[in-house]
């Protein structure tokens, strides 16, 4: 029986797997690292970016507020007076947890996957708005390049120092780039501003010892997805079935792989069962099949947003696994 980074090589090598990876089971996730606030339920809280953020009670998420009391970055063309960037944390106590979590993992069975999060496009809207970034891209292009620049050097500074303590070999990356049905961007605008980008921070990261690069956008982005072979993007993970994943398979398996054709809407809600999760899980493995595939959930960590759910989906592809293995 091949060990669980052993089955993903496989899989998104087109070798040979002796079953379906299991969601996020190849990922030994390291959350400790010093990434800056993160809101939780119920919360509201300041980052070092000075961005408000708030995770109302019932809702499965936060969202940054941006009223005029609250936005970070009012104006673009003066965005280098208002938007400072915090400073990366580089004292060893801070970073003690995650070295530990580090060390402690077996990189014969897993991968040690570092957590970044939120993305270079996230970070535009999350300063100034959603609606003030994307009418940015089109009539200050100069100045969101050079914001976009500065984002990226801020993230390669904690790169670097993240690198040099952690040495994972798998980055976990979230940016969402689009809805269910669209990309937030057309294909040429993402050309423009964004895969320079990210060419740059994940040319780092591969440079630097990091084997594979798992990218989460939980959305619509099948247009983007030559994009994301050219930035070096080893697996999507939270593709939805809008997205018509068995063709992306066909078109592109080989140079990326696909994780998810599971829709976290219609698995993991309040009614769900384990007759709902195992029949989209039997379908998704069906028309997906082995190779350059991971069936999972959308979701973007390693759990469901109602207990039991992602526990439920490892037992549906274990089933698949018996039933097509």
């Amino acid at each position: 029986m091949l060990t669980k980074r052993q089955n993903l090589l496989e899989t998104i090598k087109g070798g040979n797997p002796d079953r379906f990876v299991k969601q996020y089971e190849f990922m030994n996730i390291i959350m400790e690292a010093p990434i800056g606030a993160m809101c939780g339920p119920g919360q509201t809280i300041k980052n070092g970016w000075g961005i408000t953020f708030t995770w109302p009670e019932g809702q499965l998420g936060g969202f940054p507020i941006h009223d005029d009391e609250h936005k970070v970055l009012k104006d673009i063309t003066d965005w280098r007076n208002q938007v400072k960037a915090p400073a990366v944390e580089t004292s060893d106590e801070a970073w003690a947890a995650a070295v530990a979590h580090a060390n402690a993992i077996d990189r014969n069975e897993e991968f040690a996957t570092a957590f970044v999060a939120p993305g270079i496009f996230e970070m535009t809207h999350h300063l100034m708005s959603m609606e003030d970034a994307l009418m940015a891209l089109y009539e200050e292009p100069e100045d969101m390049h050079d914001l976009i620049d500065y984002l990226v050097e801020y993230e390669l500074a904690y790169a670097k120092e993240m690198i040099s303590r952690l040495h994972p070999d798998c980055i976990f990356h979230h940016d969402d780039w689009g809805s269910q049905r669209s990309s937030f961007v057309s294909p040429e605008m993402f050309a423009e501003f964004f895969v320079p980008a990210y060419k740059k921070i994940y040319g780092f990261y591969k440079d630097n010892g990091v084997e594979l690069i798992v990218h989460h956008s939980d959305s619509y982005a099948a247009n983007l997805v030559p994009a994301m072979i050219e930035m070096g993007i080893d697996i999507w993970q939270g593709v939805m079935t809008t997205n018509n994943v068995p063709e992306l398979i066909k078109k592109y398996g080989g140079q990326i792989s696909f994780m998810g054709d599971i829709d976290s809407g219609v698995i993991d809600f309040p009614g769900w069962t384990p007759e709902i999760v195992f029949e989209k899980t039997k379908e998704a493995c069906e028309r997906c099949g082995k190779l350059y595939f991971i069936p999972g959930a959308s979701h973007g960590l390693n759990f469901g947003c109602f207990p039991g759910v992602y526990e439920s989906n490892d037992e549906a592809i274990d089933k698949m696994s018996e039933l097509m293995f």
